[in-house]
This record gives structure tokens, C-alpha cells and sequence, in this order.
């Protein structure tokens, strides 16, 4: 009898380059029938069709439409479909591994542009789809205030606040001040550059983190 286990393992690697396939040709078509004919428009037949699968694939693989956004806004986040948490990321961990705060702050706006230049344009389509996907978004806030959480404890934990400081309330403060309506209100509201943004971002960082030194009071 003829040994069959490498053919089990080549049809199972067949099957998840498959899957990766379809998954990528599903988000694919999504973006371009969410912006070509708006969020209410983009059933998941039509981006089923466009894809060239099943809509039985669609929501085998994301649980239907919000799904199918959510992981669209996750990959767009992210730049990539890689299943890498944004923590583990290259980018994070090298700011997370600066010791001089005034590089790690500066380090980390430019990662905050980054996100924010990739899902402004799919964060200003969403908004305007009024509650269908307010789930959609409520959650992509709730794992940014974690990932500011994250990186406000990290701060705290390296000694970079001020000793009496309260990480919880500031974790709020930098969430606010580095959320995608306050970038898109001032790029493509005010004219702002994003490069005008990142530093902006920067220095409100170093203002509202850094702590005075003793006897000195913030420079006007």
C-alpha cells in the first residue's frame, strides 16, 4: 500500500493557499466596491461575485459584511495580511527599544502617521455610513486605546512620567490626540501636511509626557 501522508500534507498546504487566495481577492474586491459605490451598496454577493467565490466563502471565512470590514480595516491598518500582531511588529518594537524618550516619542508619531495616512481615506468612508458600522468602529477604537494603553504603561514602566503622574489619564490623553478624526480634521480639514502632523504629534507628545525639570516651568 502506497504511502499517502505527503499527499495529505500537499492537499492541506493546496487548501490554506487557497484560502489565503480567496481571503485576499475578498478584500481586494471589498475595498473597490466600497469605494467605487459606497458602503451600503457593497453587499457580499457583489464582492462574492467580484471575487470570483461564493458568497458561502465570504462569510465561511469573515462571519459576513462587518466582518468583511473589519478585517479589511486590520489589514489596511496593518499594510500588510500578515498575522502579526501590531505589537510584535518591527516598527513598535523599535520604539519600544529606544532609551532616549525624545527619540522613542519622535519614533512613535512617525508610526502613528503611518496608520493614519493608510485607513484616513477608508476611516472618512465608514464614518459616513452611519451606524451599520458602528460596531466596526467602535472596536478599531477600543484596540487603539489598547495599543496606547501598551505604550503609555511602557513609558511608566521605564521611568519616563513624571512620578506622581497618572498613567490611566494620560493613556486618554494621547488616544485623543493621536486618533484618526484629529488627523483627518487637520490634514484634510486645515490643509496640514501629514510631515506638519508628525511633528505637531511630536511635540504635544514631548509637552504632555515629559516631565519638567525641577524649577523650571514649560518654555511659551
Amino acid at each position: 500500500m502506497a504511502d499517502t501522508t505527503p499527499r495529505r500534507s500537499y492537499n492541506s498546504e493546496g487548501r490554506r493557499e487557497a484560502a489565503r487566495r480567496n481571503r485576499a481577492a475578498v478584500l481586494t474586491a471589498c475595498r473597490e466596491l466600497l469605494f467605487r459605490e459606497g458602503y451600503h451598496a457593497t453587499t457580499v454577493r457583489a464582492v462574492a461575485e467580484r471575487a470570483g467565490v461564493s458568497p458561502e466563502t465570504v462569510y465561511k471565512s469573515f462571519g459576513g459584511k462587518p466582518g468583511m470590514v473589519k478585517a479589511l480595516w486590520d489589514i489596511t491598518l496593518a499594510g500588510d495580511d500578515e498575522p502579526v500582531p501590531m505589537a510584535d511588529r518591527p516598527q513598535v518594537q523599535e520604539f519600544l527599544g529606544i532609551r532616549e524618550l525624545d527619540t522613542k516619542l519622535r519614533l512613535y508619531a512617525a508610526y502613528v502617521r503611518g496608520i493614519h495616512e493608510r485607513v484616513a481615506a477608508l476611516f472618512a468612508l465608514l464614518t459616513q455610513a452611519g451606524p451599520d458600522v458602528g460596531e466596526v468602529l467602535d472596536t478599531a477604537e477600543q484596540e487603539r486605546l489598547t495599543g496606547v494603553t501598551m505604550f503609555v504603561t511602557h513609558l511608566d514602566e521605564t521611568g519616563a512620567l513624571a512620578p506622581d503622574a497618572d498613567p490611566a489619564h494620560l493613556a486618554d490623553i494621547v488616544w485623543a490626540l493621536a486618533g484618526p478624526q484629529l488627523f483627518t480634521q487637520l490634514t484634510a480639514g486645515r490643509g496640514w501636511s501629514a510631515a506638519t502632523y508628525e511633528k505637531w504629534l511630536t511635540d504635544t507628545l514631548t509637552a504632555t509626557l515629559v516631565p519638567c525639570p525641577p524649577g523650571r516651568g514649560r518654555p511659551r
